[in-house]
């Protein structure tokens, strides 16, 4: 099997490490991580089979992409690939319109977020 392509945009460090680390290690998956939406939006053209999208960047940049100006650039470009959502945005208004904006699957950061994110992504892979 070929491995698909993640691509993780996460600017906390330590979420890119363990989703890096997590994927690598399992078969049947390569990782690319992008601390932010900028550098995912630039790499598109490598065809990732699947985004792991943070809704909030927090590098101090107030110029800066957010997670939903990233997915807007996403479809844009590509209206195919999957795209879930990792956050700990609790508001439901927020959570709705990263769906309304083409995102597939939210997962919230929060105890087992790993182990949610590896479901999401298994299903949505072999669909």
């Amino acid at each position: 099997m070929e491995n698909k392509l993640i691509f993780v945009v996460d600017d906390d460090r330590i979420i890119q490490n363990l989703l890096e680390y997590t994927f690598n290690s399992r078969d049947g998956y390569k990782v690319k991580v992008f601390p932010s939406g900028e550098e995912c939006i630039k790499n598109l053209e490598m065809k990732p089979d699947i985004i792991v999208l943070d809704h909030l960047f927090l590098n101090g940049d107030n110029n800066s992409m957010s997670g939903m100006d990233t997915l807007i650039e996403i479809r844009k470009q590509d209206q195919i690939v999957p795209v879930i959502i990792l956050s700990n945005q609790p508001n439901q208004e927020i959570v709705n319109s990263f769906f309304s904006n083409g995102a597939t699957s939210y997962i919230p950061k929060e105890d087992y977020f790993v182990d949610n994110l590896i479901e999401a992504i298994e299903k949505v892979l072999t669909v």
